[in-house]
């Protein structure tokens, strides 16, 4: 065997090695709903560029968590491979650091599992080892490739099992808001148009977490806590006894024009003017500060929240159910009108009153501290063949300009004058508007695009902006052959 090879079959030796401490390790972890690749990959998430994070989301789209675990696993594997060309002596220190490493990570974390931290270390067990001894020929490198394969996929099953019951948990606590209402507005005979009311499997998720905190609904509290005068402590059930129903469009702060980094939710919440009402902010409580049981936080200034300028909601349901894991659970605060990284904590531990010194998550990271809010925006969804008369083309879709409400939407062919579209019934000013137009194109490749405009006299600003650091603009754009 030459050289070139040895290096070759020590280096896929390697590899396996690396996949089998990953399965172990993500295995042990799963037993009690850890994982130790989401640990690491959320430590990642915390310290690399806001440029990187900004590629990530803009490549990856929906798949960002999925395009993060699979970078994890990619790069665990190619750091084994270069552990196991270094000398003997160097290869068990440095699976020592890894396993050490990655169970201070999940010591860090609010949530941390013990599982997790044993996951790490079997991971740093199991690295070491194969190293010391790697496996010899290719049925040896194939038994510890099997060997962690099987190990991911006993966690898989261990997660698919934990949520399932964790489903049914959710079932067991019955509807949240008026269950089976569905709303109409009139252009329900448009097909291709986006529901009036997005089902929650449907609406967008984005937060910096690989995997929503588990969360026992029978031992969750609220705490309201900080610069008040009654501090409180609420059941689920109790909160959701002064809960309202509102409907409301919920937006990312990296939804370009026309993409699907919206949805319109019928949302079931405790406005959050009467919540401190109860508690009494005392002099010097100038933020609301959102955390979630994991640590995570976002700041919201206090007054607009306590007079009701800023109609601010803890939200326990969506769409007449509790809140879906992805979305939550058991709670969220939701600020009709801001973009959903300014909005307020998913999986709510705890909402505490304090100063100004509070420093939010994503302020680290660069992004401005004040609020950011969702600007004019129309999407188009339906861009076909006049179904009334021939020639025509039908235009629909979703126009949104929260809080104030979308008061018009126009659309345009080519450089040509803004028409005015016809609007669907509002649900509420914060909801999305579906509306629909028909144009007469001859025969060709047209470019067409629609605006909205607000209520407050707002109009879409056209411009091409990128989401980093105030949000994304311009026209949505849609090619039409004729």
């Amino acid at each position: 065997m030459t050289d070139e090879n040895r290096k070759r079959g020590g280096g896929l030796g390697a590899a396996a090695v690396g996949v089998a401490a990953l399965g172990v390790g993500e295995a042990i972890a799963a037993s009690r709903g850890g994982s130790l690749i989401d640990t690491v990959g959320r430590a990642v998430i915390d310290v690399v560029p806001v440029p990187v994070v900004e590629a990530t989301v803009e490549i990856s789209g929906r798949h960002d968590k999925a395009a993060t675990r699979l970078g994890v696993g990619v790069a665990g594997i190619a750091a084994t491979v270069a552990i196991g060309a270094l000398p003997q002596r160097l290869r068990t220190p440095l699976a020592v650091l890894f396993g050490a490493g990655a169970g201070a990570l999940a010591m860090r974390q609010a949530t941390q599992s013990t599982s997790t931290v044993a996951g790490a270390v079997a991971a740093a067990g199991v690295l070491a080892a194969g190293l010391r001894r790697r496996p010899k020929g290719v049925l040896g490198t194939l038994a510890f490739a099997a060997t962690g394969a099987g190990m991911f996929a006993a966690a898989h099953t261990l997660h698919h099992d934990l949520d399932r019951k964790r489903d049914n948990d959710l079932r067991r606590i019955g509807p949240m808001g008026a269950l089976g209402l569905v709303p109409e507005d009139g252009l329900e005979d448009e097909p291709g148009l986006s529901p009036l009311v997005t089902a929650a499997h449907r609406m967008y998720v984005a937060d910096v977490n690989l995997r929503p905190p588990r969360i026992d609904p029978s031992h969750w509290r609220l705490s309201v806590t900080g610069k008040v005068a009654h501090p409180l402590r609420l059941s689920l059930s109790e909160l959701a006894e002064d809960a309202v129903e509102f409907d409301a469009v919920m937006v990312c702060v990296h939804n370009r024009p026309g993409e699907g980094r919206a949805g319109n939710g019928r949302w079931y919440g405790v406005p959050l003017a009467d919540l401190l009402k109860h508690v009494i902010p005392e002099p010097g409580a100038t933020r609301l500060v959102t955390k979630a049981v994991d640590g995570y936080s976002i700041s919201l200034p206090l007054e607009p929240l306590r007079s009701g300028e800023w109609p601010g909601y803890v939200v326990v349901g969506m769409n007449g159910e509790p809140l879906t894991p992805a979305h939550g659970f058991p709670a969220r605060v939701f600020v009709p009108g801001l973009y959903g990284q300014y909005t307020g904590a998913k999986w709510l531990g705890e909402l505490e009153l304090t100063d100004d010194s509070h420093v939010d998550y994503w302020w680290k990271r660069g992004w401005p501290a004040g609020p950011l809010w969702v600007t004019p925006q129309a999407r188009i969804d339906v861009a076909a063949p006049g179904r009334v008369a021939a020639g025509t083309t039908s235009l629909a879709g979703v126009a949104w300009a929260p809080p104030h409400g979308v008061a018009g939407v126009e659309v345009r062919v080519g450089e040509g004058e803004w028409r005015p579209a016809d609007l669907g019934v509002e649900l509420g000013p914060a909801a999305w508007r579906r509306w629909r137009a028909t144009v007469e194109l001859p025969p060709g490749e047209h470019r067409v695009q629609a605006r909205t405009i607000s209520r407050s006299g707002e109009v879409q600003d056209g411009r091409q902006r990128p989401p980093f650091p105030t949000g994304p603009s311009g026209f949505h754009s849609v090619t039409v052959q004729v």
